[in-house]
């Protein structure tokens, strides 16, 4: 089975961000993602690409970036639409924010989006499926040629627990606290194609597997594989879909700017003619689960002899490797924000934080809305009983 490829001229950039719908008054999830689309037809008609549509459940509405070249440019991309989003929102009582999930809000009370692929999902997943309220970011950089993608996407799956760990929000699961720092990531990840990416040897692998799964009927079109880490075709892309829900656009340049300066490292040191590590699958999902239970505190796996280091000492020398790479890409402030997160929390320990002090779940709704109207982090402690 032959996947063509469409390759990028460089590291392009392309977010999508995943928003909640929020009842104003009640702090509740409201299904209400149709009739905001439809308050917006230059933006959710825009044919197969529009930079506002559905997602899975009427609670979400994503809003897309054109191409973009620089994560200033993506950020900026986003601003405009996100704007335009609010005013919408705001004349139907609806309030914006983005967490990977919402704490209060029972998935069983979710309405599914008016789309067939949807539907589809839901009758061949049944109760997988349904309660996927949740909400997440998507990364995708461009990659100049098909040989590069299944090594770049090996050589990113070591970084799972980086990503996850930094955006981590989902903590609360239908007003309880789960334990996890990400519960999102087990809701989808029980999805049969999600997970961690199968580690494959080249592109020409890549091929034979989605044919294979085609052939047995596990999917119907490689679009149906939800790996955390998978190639693009069509955008000639590696995605990166293992982001919780990010409350902030600050947060959002973070992701996009470690995507990029990852992306563009390994895709030279291809260039050099280095092979790029792959990590064990044993070793990618034992660090995936150790991220979504423990966030930033996690202890994970560095090696296939089972050497450890703890996962924020790691991200400090990650982001001090990348600094070269992200000064000549022109992202180095928004790479800067990922040294912010681990001195005043990640979404999770802010959530928790708020908790801790008394406050209750409407306000750590209250938070998300807050960090996302005014991109700011709302820290530990700041938040307490209503105030934010």
């Amino acid at each position: 089975m032959a996947i063509d490829f469409n390759p990028s001229r460089g590291a392009s950039l392309g977010v999508e961000w995943e928003l909640q719908l929020i009842d104003a008054e009640t702090r509740h999830l409201r299904q209400d993602a149709r009739e905001v689309l439809a308050a917006l037809p230059a933006l959710s008609e825009g044919g197969d690409n529009p930079k506002v549509r559905h997602e899975l459940m009427e609670s979400t509405v994503e809003i897309v970036t054109d191409i973009s070249h620089t994560v200033g440019e993506a950020k900026r991309d986003l601003a405009g639409t996100l704007d335009a989003l609010r005013g919408a929102a705001a004349e139907r009582g609806l309030a914006l924010a983005c967490t990977g999930t919402h704490p209060i809000s029972d998935w069983r009370d979710a309405v599914r989006a008016p789309v067939q692929r949807y539907a589809d999902l839901i009758e061949q997943m049944q109760w997988l499926a349904r309660r996927i309220q949740t909400f997440g970011v998507h990364v995708h950089v461009g990659v100049t040629d098909a040989a590069k993608a299944i090594p770049i996407v090996n050589a990113l799956s070591a970084h799972l627990p980086h990503f996850l760990a930094l955006t981590a929000s989902s903590p609360f699961w239908s007003g309880s606290d789960t334990g996890l720092a990400s519960s999102r990531a087990v809701v989808f990840g029980q999805l049969p194609t999600a997970g961690p990416p199968h580690s494959l040897d080249d592109w020409a692998a890549f091929e034979d597997y989605m044919a294979t799964l085609i052939r047995a009927g596990t999917i119907r079109t490689i679009k149906e594989v939800w790996w955390d880490i998978r190639p693009h075709p069509d955008f000639g892309t590696v995605e990166i879909r293992m982001f919780d829900g990010i409350p902030t656009m600050r947060e959002v340049g973070m992701a996009a700017a470690l995507c990029q300066s990852l992306v563009t490292l390994f895709d030279q040191q291809l260039d050099r003619g280095y092979t790029l590590p792959r990590p064990a699958a044993w070793v990618v999902r034992d660090n995936k689960w150790r991220a979504t239970r423990y966030g930033l505190d996690a202890t994970v796996i560095t090696d296939d002899t089972g050497s450890t280091v703890p996962l924020r000492d790691d991200l400090y020398e990650l982001i001090r490797e990348l600094e070269p790479v992200a000064d000549r890409l022109g992202c180095a402030e928004e790479l800067k924000v990922a040294g912010e997160v681990l001195e005043h929390g990640a979404p999770y320990e802010r959530q928790r934080a708020i908790r801790a002090d008394g406050g209750t779940l409407e306000n750590v709704v209250d938070a998300a809305i807050t960090e996302l109207a005014e991109d700011r982090f709302v820290t530990l402690g700041e938040v307490a009983h209503g105030r934010s």
